[in-house]
């Protein structure tokens, strides 16, 4: 059995997309391959918001960070990442910038 913690995913998409420069669809294809194993125990809820909002043209861990913070019962996405916050809203769910 193989554990994948969350922020394992978030280092691998990070290095995915800034140090080998793939793209947003291929590093969600790979992400969702590797889920998707039969041996792989992991969040699969957080993985697919992370996916959503990677595919949407955000930030893999924006996403998770959104999710599990719903999970959690927050009822507001709170970021310094205006692009984060952006498309939180743009997806209608209630977001503030802190600057």
């Amino acid at each position: 059995m193989i554990a994948l913690a969350i922020p394992v995913l978030c280092e691998l998409v990070w290095v995915l997309s800034r140090r080998y420069e793939h793209s947003a669809d291929e590093i969600a294809a790979a992400v969702r391959r590797l889920a998707s194993g039969a041996n792989v125990v992991v969040n699969r809820r957080t993985v697919e918001a992370g996916l959503d909002v990677l595919e949407a043209g955000d930030d893999f861990a924006d996403g998770v960070i959104a999710y599990e913070g719903s999970w959690l019962g927050a009822e507001t996405f709170v970021s310094f990442d205006r692009k984060a916050v952006k498309l939180m809203a743009a997806q209608g769910k209630p977001a503030r910038l802190l600057s």
